[in-house]
């Protein structure tokens, strides 16, 4: 991530879904503008964090409520979701974090896919303590102090050293790089997803114990608990360039919409929507709350979404 959140990974990853459920690009229907009247069915990646189930709940919702279409999601890693354009099982991923590995494959070379454009939102990945460390023990935020603390940090899967904890295992991260060339002792273990993640922010922040850990925004959580970042070395352009030799920073980045080539150059009114889709970080945070912490489904997330931002979803349709 640079910031990339999930990308690429060893070829058996092809075969494995990330989250709860759902399908390998092979199963299912297939995408473009087949069946569902003048629109068309559109299959849609989910992948495995709460913004981006935020973004499909809500351009889902618009397309089949608003122009008829018949949307099928598939839950899967980014990487196998990229797959997808190449068999044309997959027609759209809402949100990138930047993966140019995969956009050269898929893009550049192959020419399944397209870059349709940024979603509104901005990206921004990196270390967080919870707020009651960061208030006892100002100088944390400062990378240069973290090997003061490690001892606090140590768990019984860090082998003697502090934890880092990330998410998801299919996310991929600069952060093993930044513990071994920063010479941290620390250690980089898997909570195993975000709700993992949050999970643990939240009870270190309940419990008042130690915990430094990855996260990121656009995030609803940040409204819970307003985790505090600690800085890394400043991110220049291409310090992340040798993913073995990165030594700073996860830098902003607007995230981006990828579509399959055949499916957006069609004249389907989805291929319209996904085009001209664009929201900010408060509108992904707001949906994604009521899908992780309300429990809501995605319709009836859109809906309450939709309902009170009619104007926007008009701009996107028209």
């Amino acid at each position: 991530m640079k910031a990339r959140r999930v990308g690429t990974g060893v070829a058996a990853l092809a075969l494995v879904l990330a989250g709860c459920g759902g399908a390998t690009v092979e199963s299912g229907s297939s995408g473009g503008s087949g069946s569902g009247g003048d629109c068309g069915t559109v299959n849609m990646a989910v992948n495995p964090w709460v913004g981006f189930e935020a973004d499909v709940a809500v351009v889902k919702y618009v397309a089949e409520k608003e122009l008829g279409c018949t949307v099928n999601t598939k839950d899967l890693t980014e990487e196998v979701s990229w797959q997808g354009f190449a068999s044309g099982e997959i027609d759209v991923i809402m949100e990138d974090w930047g993966h140019p590995d995969l956009e050269k494959q898929y893009v550049d070379e192959q020419k399944v896919a397209t870059k349709v454009g940024e979603t509104g939102n901005v990206g921004q990945i990196g270390w967080f303590v919870p707020p009651w460390m960061a208030e006892k023990y100002p100088d944390i935020t400062d990378w240069k102090n973290l090997n003061k603390y490690a001892s606090q940090f140590k768990t019984s899967e860090s082998g003697g050293k502090g934890q880092v904890l990330d998410g998801d295992p299919s996310y991929v991260t600069n952060d093993e790089a930044l513990v071994k060339n920063l010479d941290l002792d620390y250690k980089v273990v898997y909570a195993g997803s975000e709700a993992a993640l949050i999970t643990a922010f939240r009870q270190a922040e309940e419990k008042k114990t130690p915990l430094l850990g990855y996260f990121y925004t656009p995030q609803w959580f940040l409204s819970e608990v307003p985790l505090v970042k600690v800085d890394l070395p400043a991110y220049e352009e291409g310090c992340d360039a040798d993913p073995e030799k990165v030594d700073c920073d996860y830098p902003e980045t607007p995230l981006l919409k990828f579509a399959r080539t055949e499916f957006i150059t069609s004249d389907s009114p989805a291929a319209k929507l996904v085009k001209n889709f664009s929201w900010t970080n408060d509108d992904q945070n707001l949906v994604a709350k009521y899908i992780a912490e309300d429990k809501l489904d995605y319709d009836d997330a859109a809906k309450k979404w939709v309902d009170a931002n009619q104007a926007k979803v008009d701009a996107w349709i028209k």
